[in-house]
């Protein structure tokens, strides 16, 4: 299976610690070697780098440990390929533009018998059951909300629906970002934990890298980092259970109360399948 990473900050930050020790399952400490991606959502718009060689071995991998990108909102991807050749169309993460924004997203999984019907709208670039999951969701959100984005409790309800039709099929973990906020689904295996003040030392599992966040943070930041297994040892992560939903923003995990009208507007799902 693949392995997710992702960020969503209270201000623009860099990842680069957590990358490192992320990329080092890309070949060395882990078996995924079929290519990797990352997005940045920064103020200008959504930067996306992918590479179809393992992170290990990537020169592109190598860069940003050294020179990192500040964002918001980040979503990486390490590829252990079960559907789909090892190519970069095929790598996570996948981006597409809704609404004017540009979303990225990226799967760890294997969605086996999931083959929806085509919207021509929104196109699989790609041979992966990932990217179709990507393009029905978002096809999904477009047909609900055609002229403008939902509330965010809309949304959520909208994502939460169709996350538990496409997990029918198969395990389906991912992380999914409009660069405002991050939503993350937890089929089999997903943590993430919570960098705040008073902030805490924490050590890399699949590296000896070592880090004092009270040395590289204010009193006002606040960062969670997401992803498949724990990265550090140090401090507290937190486990997501089967089937759960969760979106940050600012820095934090938010709680979703969906109202009596956050479905105003909307029109009923279907999953229409073809095989």
């Amino acid at each position: 299976m693949c392995e997710l990473l992702g960020m969503n900050s209270s201000k623009p930050a860099a990842l680069n610690f957590s990358f490192a020790g992320f990329s080092e399952r890309g070949g060395r400490t882990g078996e995924h070697r079929d290519g990797w991606g990352i997005a940045f959502h920064e103020a200008s718009g959504c930067r996306l780098i992918i590479d179809h060689r393992p992170s290990i071995d990537s020169p592109l991998a190598q860069a940003l440990k050294h020179h990192p990108v500040k964002a918001r909102n980040v979503v990486a991807h390490i590829r252990k390929a079960t559907q789909g050749a090892v190519a970069p169309q095929n790598s996570h993460p996948f981006t597409r533009v809704l609404w004017g924004t540009t979303w990225s997203f990226a799967h760890n999984g294997n969605l086996s018998s999931f083959r929806p019907a085509p919207d021509p709208h929104v196109v699989p670039a790609g041979e992966t059951d990932s990217e179709r999951a990507f393009c029905y969701l978002l096809a999904g959100l477009r047909r609900r909300f055609p002229v403008q984005p939902p509330s965010r409790a809309a949304l959520f309800t909208a994502v939460q629906t169709m996350a538990a039709v496409i997990a029918r099929h198969g395990s389906f973990n991912f992380i999914l970002s409009n660069g405002d906020f991050l939503l993350a689904h937890c089929s089999t295996e997903l943590h993430y934990v919570v960098r705040a003040y008073p902030f805490a030392s924490a050590s890399l599992v699949d590296c000896d890298l070592r880090i004092d966040f009270r040395q590289h943070n204010h009193l006002d930041d606040q960062i969670v980092v997401i992803a498949t297994l724990p990265l550090t040892t140090g401090e507290r992560w937190h486990r997501l259970a089967p089937g759960e939903l969760r979106l940050f923003a600012g820095g934090a995990p938010q709680a979703i109360h969906p109202g009596p009208g956050s479905d105003s507007g909307s029109t009923p799902l279907r999953l229409l399948m073809s095989y």
